[in-house]
């Protein structure tokens, strides 16, 4: 195809930014919704410390095990749109989550089965929306990824804050109907995405066929040792977040002024847009991934110091280059690590490491810790994790490592 058939096929390119900030915006003011404060509203619900990690590391698993069968279909079926796949993953999530708002004095096993559902079609849905946009960028669509999810962390940080007052007010089975309606916003974005019209490639035309998710780690050392450092980060920094309400409590908190650490937290991340086009060119990809480990695990060491919950407020800035800065740098790094033919895997298989195994592991230290010695011991073990994890992905940037990926993909 020539760049004048690709430009008549291709919708305006500010037609397409436009709509992937709104898709961003949508997915994470969506996720705030009910992922912001599963924790606080699984407590209110009479669980325990130890389940309501177990519902996180229910939720993550969930993902790990979806996240794959999402990528993987949509690498070997290029014909049917992802903006399809998405839509229908939410519209099934739309359903569990309905069940969930209606039926508050529901047991264990139907808390884990709801969850099972929204982390496995809902959350999951997030790598096959990078993986929409990265179809534009790959035909050279200048589409601005790293604006769109900075915008994407200030809905969420937006929401928190409002849900923070909507708490206060109403009551925390209240946020579950502001999930519901969110839901029904971002499905009908992304089923209003302009479809990528680009040349497909069929079985017959590409000579390098998708790989396995196991024969992708197999043949690239580099790739699966940054995972691995993802893993053991992700399962440090995820809980900083998703127990923020055990922290909040443990320096004088309330269950309200949740809503404000959230929010500090969320806005942080909206800078990272501005500069990380010109951190992307002077330090690549790869060091991005391990400076937002460090810096991640920088701030359970900051949070672990603090003794008020004014101290938690002014440690939330540090997002700006912890977890604000990880979600563009993997989604590059995975761009420019695998094979064309194996990018949408890719994607899915950072995601499974990262927000699924990274956050599973996480929920279940957490839940453990906090059951066991409180808030500052959730935290030391929090920075243990992240700590092996940063040297990890320093590891994966040796240039040793690099030759024998190589090296395997020739």
């Amino acid at each position: 195809m020539n760049g004048l058939e690709l430009q008549r096929k291709t919708p305006s390119v500010r037609r397409l930014d436009l709509h992937y900030i709104l898709m961003q915006a949508g997915f994470w003011a969506m996720f705030a919704s009910i992922v912001a404060y599963q924790t606080a509203l699984l407590l209110e619900r009479g669980f325990t410390n130890g389940e309501a990690g177990l519902m996180t590391a229910v939720r993550c698993l969930a993902g790990i095990v979806c996240q794959p069968l999402l990528g993987g279909f949509a690498d070997r079926h290029p014909e049917v749109p992802l903006k399809w796949i998405v839509s229908l993953s939410l519209v099934l999530s739309l359903g569990a989550g309905a069940w969930y708002w209606l039926s508050p004095g529901m047991g264990l096993w139907e808390t884990t089965l709801v969850w099972a559902v929204i982390g496995g079609l809902e959350v999951s849905s997030y790598p096959l929306m990078d993986a929409m946009a990265v179809q534009f960028i790959n035909d050279g669509v200048p589409i601005r990824y790293s604006l769109g999810r900075g915008i994407g962390s200030l809905a969420y940080a937006v929401v928190c804050v409002l849900l923070g007052l909507q708490v206060g007010r109403l009551g925390l089975e209240s946020t579950l109907l502001t999930h519901l309606l969110l839901v029904v916003a971002e499905a009908a974005l992304v089923a209003a995405y302009p479809p990528y019209r680009g040349e497909k490639r069929t079985a017959e035309q590409t000579e390098t066929r998708p790989q396995s998710a196991l024969s992708l780690l197999r043949s690239n050392p580099r790739f699966t040792l940054m995972l691995a450092g993802v893993l053991l980060g992700l399962t440090g920094i995820m809980p900083l977040s998703n127990f923020l309400v055990n922290i909040v409590t443990s320096r004088g908190g309330s269950q309200a002024d949740l809503g404000l650490a959230l929010f500090l937290m969320g806005a942080s991340e909206l800078p990272t847009a501005l500069f990380f086009g010109r951190l992307l060119r002077r330090l690549g990809s790869g060091r991005l991934v391990m400076l937002s480990m460090l810096f991640g695990t920088l701030k359970g060491v900051l949070l672990l110091c603090t003794t008020s919950y004014l101290g938690v407020l002014l440690v939330q800035p540090i997002q700006v280059l912890g977890y604000g800065l990880f979600t563009p740098a993997s989604v590059y790094f995975v761009n420019e690590s695998v094979p064309e033919a194996d990018r949408v895997r890719g994607q899915t298989v950072m995601m499974v490491a990262s927000n699924g195994l990274g956050g599973m592991l996480g929920g279940l230290l957490a839940g453990w810790t906090l059951d066991l010695g409180g808030a500052n011991l959730m935290l030391m073990g929090c920075i243990l994790c992240g700590c092996v994890g940063a040297v990890l992905c320093r590891l994966a940037l040796c240039k040793k490592i690099g030759r024998l990926s190589l090296s395997k993909t020739a």
